[in-house]
């Protein structure tokens, strides 16, 4: 077994899957981090643990947090319905800081581990506005990640990957089936029901079929009231 760690965020989503999937490739002994945040699609947390057993994660971790508590997203706020058509500008499905805490964790976590790498799957080519998933927040994240730990200081150099930055959501689905992901094991759906089913109106549901559809691939994802 390889000795290069890795900390890889998690979802349960197609993209996470697919950077799971090139972190193993390039060679990580990979421990996949997720969160149970109060998120809208819980159905996520069990296609993530479907996809850490499947790609031969090391370790699988769920942190419990809440983010209810300050809500501000159609994804952890009930009273928010999820939007089904495209809107401009950063959507209400964009979750107030997530991605900083989640890279935070990531961070402390792979700082025990003896990790100097975290992988996440944030994209700039379908994004769907969120000021996170920009590489000018991922590099500003990194700097503070080595001026900010132990492992920093002490020359350990810590990186964050973002392997699917520049990549289109047919690039993505293209590269992680000829790695061999299986996307019938992820969920994208925003109000995905409780076994999986995905609604199809969602902007999530909506760049996912476009990326299997330009990909020239079958898109395995089972639709509510299509079974």
């Amino acid at each position: 077994m390889s000795n290069k760690k890795a900390v890889v965020l998690l979802s349960g989503g197609l993209d996470s899957a697919t950077v799971l999937a090139m972190a193993s490739r390039d060679g990580y002994e990979c421990y996949a981090l997720g969160f149970d945040y109060g998120q809208r699609h819980s159905a996520e947390l069990a296609a993530a643990r479907r996809v850490a057993v499947d790609l031969g994660a090391v370790e699988h971790k769920v942190v419990k947090l809440d983010l209810r508590v300050i809500g501000g997203s159609a994804l952890t706020d009930d009273s928010i319905a999820v939007p089904e058509e495209e809107t401009s500008g950063i959507p209400i499905t964009y979750v107030p800081a997530r991605n900083t805490v989640f890279l935070s964790i990531a961070l402390g976590w792979a700082e025990v581990l003896g990790a100097q790498d975290i992988f996440v799957g944030v994209n700039a080519v379908d994004y769907s506005g969120y000021p996170d998933c920009r590489p000018e927040y991922i590099d500003a994240f990194e700097k503070m990640a080595n001026l900010a730990t132990r492992a920093g200081v002490e020359g350990k150099k810590l990186t964050i990957h973002a392997p699917l930055m520049k990549m289109s959501k047919a690039d993505i689905v293209t590269r992680g089936t000829e790695l061999g992901v299986d996307y019938s094991l992820t969920v994208s759906c925003y109000q995905a029901r409780p076994d999986g089913a995905a609604c199809g109106r969602c902007d999530s549901c909506r760049l996912r079929a476009a990326g299997f559809a330009e990909a020239g691939l079958d898109d395995p994802t089972i639709y509510a009231g299509h079974r």
